[in-house]
């Protein structure tokens, strides 16, 4: 997988290309169900309103957490990588809410949030393992 001259983990790489596309996916479908809940349903303004704006810090979060992830990647550097683990913590926790706790949280909910789960847990595995080839 890393080669003595160039390190940077392209299976690392194609994750967070396929994440950063799975998650402009994810982001217009949460947007459109948390709209399709609050006319369907009795929703709360006060919660349609933190469910917006977690969703929103979710974006902004992970944009920063891939563009960090690609950076560190591709030159190599660990601490970058490191940075972009931590931030995955967050965004694992923003899943879990929007998967769990969230005012109303139907099947699609279910099934979306997963598969970013999944994701998650894909790409912090080869993080660790990309980070300790950069170490060694």
């Amino acid at each position: 997988m890393l080669s003595s001259s160039q390190m940077s983990a392209v299976p690392l790489q194609l994750l967070f290309y396929v994440n950063g596309i799975y998650f402009i996916f994810y982001f217009l479908a949460t947007l459109a169900m948390l709209l399709y809940k609050s006319q369907a349903f009795s929703y709360p303004e006060d919660f349609l309103s933190v469910d917006l704006t977690l969703l929103v810090i979710m974006a902004i979060a992970e944009v920063l957490r891939l563009y960090l992830g690609v950076r560190g990647n591709l030159t190599e550097e660990e601490s970058l990588l490191r940075l972009s683990l931590v931030m995955t913590v967050g965004s694992v926790f923003l899943t879990v809410y929007f998967l769990v706790w969230q005012t109303y949280v139907l099947k699609t909910d279910v099934i979306l949030n997963s598969v970013l789960l999944v994701f998650y847990g894909m790409e912090s595995v080869l993080k660790v393992s990309a980070i300790v080839a950069f170490i060694r």
